[in-house]
């Protein structure tokens, strides 16, 4: 789990299980990058952050403007993809297809558009790893577009792995996790979520950011890994 020296971009690295991530990285020697679309989730994130430390502001929505930024960068050696608005859930019969659309904006497209600009800079014996979600695997009632999202991003894995070879393409798939994910919901119902959730589940707990960052690290670190879907969702599959 050695990341000493090694330069690694967490693109939505200012919050949540990115910063969970970017701060594990860090842990391990890595030199990090963190990106976002707000100057004050950049500042706020490289105050939790070691000396030596970089962040960028970015419109991940804008192909462009990261395209641009990855040329800044010059040569890396993993780019790790987590960024996504708050969750909502969306019931078919008052589905708004408008918005459904702008779900994959973030999610899918936004990383599809990293990982094009990024592979010119990435080093060979680099990696990539996405994020999904479980609602592909256990979809309940207004999970429809979450599902799809989460789909998507594990056949695009599995593609990219094969087409970018030799560098590794992997992707996390974190079950529900205390993170800013969740912060359109009232306090009073996150927390039930969390009660509910976490009393159905093996584990007996919702999982914490810090549980998921681990799996991006060991992904990034683990030569052998490409096309893995590491799933940490506290045995929610299962049950």
């Amino acid at each position: 789990m050695d990341l000493q020296g090694q330069r690694v971009v967490v693109l939505g690295g200012t919050s949540g299980i990115g910063l969970a991530a970017a701060e594990a990285a860090a842990r391990q020697g890595a030199l990090v990058t963190v990106g976002s679309s707000r100057q004050s989730s950049v500042d706020r994130a490289l105050t939790r952050l070691p000396g030596g430390s970089d962040g960028r502001v970015v419109d991940l929505a804008d192909p462009r403007a990261v395209t641009t930024l990855f040329d800044e960068f010059g040569g890396f050696d993993h780019l790790v993809y987590t960024a996504g608005e708050p969750l909502t859930l969306m019931p078919l019969n008052t589905l708004d297809l408008d918005a459904a659309r702008n779900f994959f904006t973030l999610r899918y497209f936004g990383a599809l558009a990293a990982v094009r600009a990024a592979v010119p800079h990435l080093r060979k014996d680099g990696s990539i790893t996405l994020t999904t979600g479980v609602a592909k695997d256990r979809p309940g009632p207004g999970w429809a577009v979450a599902a799809s999202i989460c789909g998507a991003m594990e056949a695009l894995t599995k593609a990219l792995a094969v087409e970018l070879a030799p560098i590794r393409v992997n992707v996390v798939s974190p079950g529900i996790v205390r993170s800013p994910l969740w912060s359109e919901m009232g306090e009073a119902d996150r927390e039930r979520m969390y009660a509910d959730v976490g009393g159905a589940i093996p584990v007996g707990r919702v999982g914490e950011v810090e549980d998921v960052a681990r799996a991006y690290v060991f992904l990034m670190t683990e030569p052998f890994a490409t096309g893995t879907v590491l799933t940490v969702d506290g045995g929610s599959v299962l049950v």
